[in-house]
């Protein structure tokens, strides 16, 4: 058993196995998981788990290369506006799609892990990188 960080068995074999270019996706309770892509349903009530607290557990294991939000955060979600200024205030460079276009970019994901999140748009799809 783990002492501490992420302490989820299935999401820690998923991080260890994947490899450079690799991707990740981190959604709210409404991002549709395309068909044939693995979902970690981690949903248990309406917000419940967060977003931010289910990226912070996953970023802090994952060597992220870089991300892609939906561009519609602008305007409907502040807190991942803040996401993306904290993630390249950090040197991680954050690509922006239409939402329409995200959704497609999943399909390429290893899994999706959904979170009880409700606001808009809270959704990233995480680069793996390399740590040498």
């Amino acid at each position: 058993m783990r002492r501490s960080g992420l302490l989820h068995a299935e999401l820690n074999r998923i991080i260890a196995a994947m490899g450079h270019t690799d991707t990740l996706v981190i959604g709210d309770v409404g991002l549709p998981v395309p068909h044939g892509v693995p979902c970690v349903d981690l949903a248990v009530l309406p917000g419940t788990p967060a977003f931010a607290t289910v990226f912070d557990a996953v970023f802090a294991e994952l060597a992220v290369e870089h991300a892609t939000i939906a561009s519609e955060i602008h305007a409907h979600n502040p807190a991942m506006v803040a996401l993306k200024k904290r993630l390249e205030d950090s040197g991680v460079p954050v690509d922006e799609l239409y939402h329409e276009d995200f959704k497609a970019a999943t399909r390429r994901a290893v899994a999706v892990i959904r979170t009880g999140e409700t606001s808009p748009y809270a959704n990233i799809i995480l680069h793996a990188g390399v740590t040498f």
